[in-house]
């Protein structure tokens, strides 16, 4: 069973939001990974120097599309989407990815997941009770853009889902990868670290046993923190 005091705190102002995301899906749908780029970037020039940026799964893939656009300072990419260059696609992934790419009309549409595509997708790592208060307290609907985009990236030339590995103003990124995770497997994220590797900016790896795709969010949140802490102080 898991300790209760080690979930993440959530506010009042995360509640309302979670709930406000259930009560109006349609606010997320035809959200695309350039639209939310670049929104991203924007936020991020009106800093006075750059930030250093951590993301989760297609947040992941966010925090690297920025860096590759030399606005951080470090970066963490955990359970990272993939992107264009990035080829492995396990079982696991697919069937995760399947709730949404199971009916092309999910494109244009925001998608909720029910309790077993959760637990299956995100929670796979933790027990029963748990999985259900993750599911209760965070599943809200997401677009399906991002997700037909990133699994036709390496068939489309002009993806928006792309990261520029090459740019020497990367800077420091560590990818962060759960052994059990069934969303981004190793093998995605392994295959994301070959692609960056070759920057002359840091690029490591870390993979923390045990963990699920909610690795963020459950009661082990405090060894994906302080694995990224480390990393970032050590450059930033």
């Amino acid at each position: 069973m898991s300790d209760a005091h080690d979930a993440p705190q959530i506010s009042a102002n995360d509640l309302q939001e979670i709930e406000q995301a259930n009560a109006k899906p349609e606010v997320f749908a035809r959200k695309s990974i350039g639209d939310v780029a670049d929104h991203l970037e924007a936020t991020v020039r009106q800093l006075h120097r750059a930030p250093v940026l951590v993301g989760h799964s297609f947040g992941g893939l966010m925090t690297q599309i920025l860096a590759g656009r030399g606005l951080a300072a470090a970066s963490v990419a955990i359970d990272p989407a993939p992107f264009r260059g990035v080829l492995p696609l396990p079982i696991s992934a697919l069937r995760s990815a399947k709730p949404v790419l199971g009916n092309p009309l999910n494109r244009h549409r925001a998608v909720p997941l029910t309790y077993d595509q959760f637990r299956y997708g995100f929670a796979n790592a933790v027990d029963e009770d748990e999985a259900r208060s993750l599911y209760e307290t965070f599943a809200v609907p997401a677009s399906g853009e991002p997700i037909f985009q990133a699994a036709a990236a390496n068939l489309n030339p002009w993806t928006e889902a792309k990261v520029d590995t090459d740019n020497p103003d990367r800077g420091p990124l560590l990818i962060i990868s759960g052994e059990l995770d069934h969303t981004v497997p190793w093998a995605i994220a392994n295959a994301s670290y070959k692609q960056q590797k070759d920057n002359p900016g840091v690029t490591e790896i870390v993979e923390l046993k045990g963990r699920g795709h909610a690795l963020v969010i459950d009661s082990g949140w405090h060894e994906v923190a302080d694995t990224a802490l480390a990393f970032v102080k050590r450059f930033a």
